[in-house]
């Protein structure tokens, strides 16, 4: 077994775009995620190390030495790294000429033939999930032995067919148990998340058809498949063990309530713990499911409401509508769970009224917290297909490339790409800035020392942001919407 590197690299400062992060940029306010990919098939791995460069703020330099005492070295890349994280493999093979070097994640997965063409230094792409292929390249198997494989034979890129979805969850090992041999978990914070917390999925893929959504179009699939519920209770009462300190535990699955009986159950399952979580959730979680998580211990739930306009969510296919988002926060209000709400700006059909109508819905609804993003069309998905059929893509760099940030790089007709750049601030502003929020965030700090530290950290960054944000765009080569 070869000894193995699993490295999320370094490229922009405080870029959250690891094996974890479903949409890979600098954040307004300080946020890492677990490197959860990558952390698989270190567990299978025996002679395995996973470095998160990132958040230990580690320079390529400092990689590249730690790079030394390897055979093979998997790096998890993105679209917005993609350079950055070649410029990283040639300082690794300069420190080590004999090291094997490989490339995994959503850009690479849906274009494998130009990442090899782009990259004569990588030797291998490892597409779609790949945790076995990973395992099966350590093991030192033929390249053309391997499903799921890409490479270069001879100056030839190959690809051999796809490797299967994994149907047997369980048989993977408890990532936590890598996160507590590899990982800090003190470095790993999600503004809405109680400090420190664990991220653990209960199952991959997603059975729902949005365009925009990364992870099911490039590389999980639109079948959830899932752990049993003793498997996931299992790995819940070991992170007990291992992280006495954790305040919280994330499950992060792209849906967690997309079969709504099974979450019962874990819910059920979770009872007798007695542990503080949250997770994703949809617009039509029913009453029973809610009640039933509530009485598992949940905290908060993440909903991607995404718009308020009803024309927006139909084109998108998100099967929700803004009433079911008012039925879910009324029942979340009931129940006292927290809500944060995830919105999106630049969708398919957007306007300066489907603007507006998204900043009025999310103050209607209230949520404790939100998050607004730019629509990123990612290639690979229907979004970004939909934008380049019709002309709409005006940027293929979906991040600045000096800093990370995200860019709008959909320009619609009637509405221009700065237009929607700046109504992320906007939004923002429309909601936090309202005396209703800040008399509960008042409140809320007041009655408790921990959400006080929490939400005056994330003001100051927040404050800090807009403010970098603004005099980023004035400073942008030609004007352009460029987010410092």
């Amino acid at each position: 077994m070869k000894r193995t590197l699993l490295l999320n690299p370094p490229s922009f400062q405080d870029f959250d775009g690891g094996a974890g992060s479903r949409y890979q940029a600098t954040r307004e306010v300080t946020s890492f995620w677990y490197p959860t990919w990558l952390c698989y098939p270190a567990g299978l791995i025996p002679q395995s190390r996973v470095v998160d460069a990132p958040p230990e703020n580690l320079s390529v330099g400092q990689v590249a030495r730690l790079g030394r005492d390897f055979d093979l070295a998997v790096l998890f890349t993105t679209g917005a790294s993609f350079q950055h994280d070649l410029a990283t493999i040639d300082r690794l093979k300069a420190d080590n000429p004999h090291l094997e070097v490989g490339l995994v994640g959503p850009q690479v997965s849906v274009l494998p033939e130009e990442s090899l063409a782009a990259g004569p230094q990588v030797d291998f792409v490892a597409r779609r999930e790949f945790d076995e292929t990973v395992v099966e390249v350590a093991q030192g198997r033929p390249y053309g032995e391997i499903p799921g494989l890409s490479y270069r034979q001879n100056g030839v890129i190959r690809h051999n067919a796809d490797r299967p979805f994994l149907e047997d969850l369980d048989a993977l090992p408890f990532v936590t148990e890598i996160y507590h041999r590899d990982l800090a978990i003190e470095r790993y914070q999600i503004p809405y998340l109680r400090y420190p917390y664990i991220s653990i999925y209960t199952g991959r893929g997603c059975p729902h058809r949005c365009v925009y959504c990364l992870w099911p179009q490039t590389f999980t699939g639109r079948r959830f498949r899932v752990r049993s519920v003793a498997n996931v209770a299992a790995e819940v009462r070991r992170s007990l063990e291992l992280f006495p300190q954790a305040a919280e535990i994330f499950f992060d699955d792209d849906t967690f309530t997309a079969h709504q009986e099974r979450a019962r159950e874990l819910a059920r399952a979770f009872r007798p713990l007695k542990f503080t979580w949250s997770a994703t959730a949809r617009a039509n979680t029913d009453y029973e499911t809610l009640k039933a998580m509530k009485e598992g211990g949940l905290r908060l739930l993440v909903v991607g409401f995404e718009s308020g306009d009803p024309g927006v969510l139909h084109n998108i296919k998100k099967g929700a509508t803004p009433d079911m988002g008012r039925r879910l926060m009324s029942r979340c209000r009931e129940l006292g769970i927290q809500v944060h709400g995830a919105f999106m700006v630049g969708l398919p059909g957007e306007t300066r009224e489907s603007l507006a109508a998204s900043m009025r819905f999310a103050c209607e609804l209230d949520p404790d917290t939100i998050q607004v993003s730019l629509a990123t069309p990612y290639p690979g998905t229907e979004f970004y297909d939909f934008c380049r059929e019709r002309g709409y893509l005006k940027d293929q760099a979906l991040v600045d490339g000096r800093t990370g940030y995200q860019q709008c790089v959909v320009d619609y007709p009637g509405l221009a790409a700065a237009e929607i750049f700046e109504s992320v601030p906007r939004f923002y502003r429309r909601f936090y800035f309202r005396p209703r929020y800040m008399a509960r965030a008042v409140k809320t700090m007041l009655k408790d020392p921990a959400e006080r530290r929490r939400l005056l950290r994330e003001g100051r960054e927040f404050v800090t942001f807009l403010f970098r944000r603004r005099q980023g765009r004035r400073a942008a080569p030609g004007g352009g919407p460029t987010c410092l």
